[in-house]
């Protein structure tokens, strides 16, 4: 067994004040009643709330506070995220502290939730982190997680939890509860979906084991959520499948199929493209009401599936 303890928190979040205060109070009280935590993993957004402007131009004194606790306290800290402004765009963007209070990597998220995330521009890098004698872990925000390219990609480079800050205030949270049991279950991971309160969502934090099955979910209320993983029993499921049933990465990776959908000068986008501008829905509109059938609009041609004969890959871990 190699076991590696974390601790979602699960509280309010102001949109109209800071609530960095609140969390490092939050931190506190993590080590006061479970000292043997390792990890604390906050909801997204939640220093200063859902509101951009809230968000301080400079963020140097917020983080060298949450640098400050996690070192005071000797533990790994994802305090959500902040927005972040640089080169005139606005970025979502978590930070990974060790520690000794070593801000060891950031992560900007890759899907903002367009048309709502207004004026958030996109990440494009994936992020993996180690710790020590503990295993692997791959971090994602919020939405990301509605695209599996992104959970793909992440335990392709051997990542073993996804820590997963959200806020999800709105009433899709019970499909986006199944999308995280389907991740974990897909990819053989740990998921940790911590969602906030009040302007920081409605709760409903999971935590989700490498096979698919629920080992804590949240209510509507104040919670901390201590949960101790075992990267051994990631390992290994990979490797014989959970009860010695399906190893899907590793049939994803003896695969003999090309995804001309991955390839934009092999796919016809055609279809997509009548679909429209990414834009808010507007009042009384009759988009996608009589449109024409996909047949009327796209034929297949050259969009099939193509099967080549392939040599087996090997796997191959990378840091980015």
């Amino acid at each position: 067994m190699t076991p590696f303890s974390i601790a979602g928190v699960q509280m309010s979040v102001s949109a109209m004040h800071e609530n960095v205060s609140a969390m490092t109070a939050k931190i506190d009280h993590v080590m006061a009643v479970f000292p043997w935590v390792e990890m604390i993993v906050f909801s997204e957004l939640a220093p200063f709330g859902p509101i951009p402007s809230n968000c301080p131009e400079s963020l140097s004194e917020t983080e060298n506070t949450f640098r400050e606790y996690a070192q005071r306290h000797g533990v790994w800290l994802i305090p959500g995220s902040m927005f972040v402004r640089e080169s005139g765009r606005l970025y979502n963007e978590a930070i990974v502290i060790n520690p000794d209070g070593e801000i060891i990597s950031r992560y900007r998220k890759m899907f903002p939730f367009a048309p709502y995330e207004r004026d958030v521009s996109s990440g494009t890098d994936v992020l993996v982190f180690d710790v020590p004698n503990a295993g692997r872990f791959g971090l994602s925000i919020c939405y990301d997680i509605w695209f599996p390219e992104t959970t793909r990609q992440l335990t392709a480079m051997g990542a073993e939890v996804l820590l997963l800050p959200v806020l999800t205030g709105t009433i899709d949270r019970d499909i986006e509860l199944s999308i995280a049991r389907a991740t974990a279950a897909m990819f053989q991971i740990y998921v940790f979906d911590i969602n906030g309160l009040d302007a920081g969502g409605t709760g409903r934090s999971c935590v989700i084991d490498p096979s698919g099955c629920v080992l804590y979910q949240a209510a509507g209320q104040p919670e901390i959520i201590p949960v101790e993983v075992d990267f051994d029993m990631v390992r290994r499921q990979r490797c014989v499948g959970p009860h010695g049933l399906g190893q899907p990465l590793k049939s994803f990776r003896d695969h003999r199929c090309n995804f001309p959908v991955y390839e934009d000068d092999h796919f016809d986008t055609t279809y997509l493209d009548n679909l429209g501008p990414l834009a808010m829905p507007q009042r009384g509109t009759n988009k996608g009401i009589g449109e024409p059938a996909p047949e009327e609009i796209a034929p297949l041609g050259d969009t099939e599936v193509k099967i080549e004969d392939k040599p087996n890959k090997g796997a191959s871990i990378h840091r980015l």
